[in-house]
């Protein structure tokens, strides 16, 4: 991936030199024209093409904020109840992910999603133990938490 931006890149300045034109917009024309080329010979390169990448990671940027958003709203409905009646429990999930990279990521987004806490991940790296504040059912938390941040950040990973 990394080679495809350089390379991106590159184009578009050997663009500009060609035109003789050194303002933002033709860095942004030949810029268009590298990604043109990049696509066209995307079948030559080791990796997918970037853009594809970007996209799945601007996808679980928005994911993460949707689940900050409704995790922060859930929270708040909790404290300003008159009567505590959370159920705080602990479980397991079970994941897909192998690259510790990907693990780390999901880990800390349940972390920093408010009311989650990843407690512990097993020693072979497929269980990551969570603790929840408001629990009510855990094959939902499992399903939710596998449907959106593992999913994405798979399609990270690709």
């Amino acid at each position: 991936m990394a080679f495809q931006i350089l390379l991106n890149f590159f184009l578009a300045f050997v663009w500009m030199f060609l035109k003789v034109s050194y303002d933002p917009v033709t860095f942004l024309v030949g810029y268009f024209f590298g990604l043109l080329i990049i696509f066209a010979f995307r079948r030559f390169f080791d990796s997918r093409f970037y853009l594809l990448r970007v996209a799945a990671v601007l996808n679980l940027l928005l994911i993460f904020m949707r689940e900050l958003i409704l995790s922060n709203i859930a929270i708040l409905k909790v404290i300003l109840k008159p009567k505590l009646d959370i159920r705080p429990g602990i479980f397991a999930l079970e994941t897909e992910l192998t690259e510790d990279w990907e693990i780390t990521v999901l880990s800390g987004l349940i972390t920093l999603t408010p009311g989650t806490l990843v407690i512990d991940v097993s020693d072979d790296n497929r269980i990551l133990y969570i603790h929840a504040m408001d629990i009510g059912d855990v094959h939902e938390s499992v399903s939710s938490i596998k449907n959106s941040f593992e999913k994405a950040i798979m399609e990270v990973s690709k």
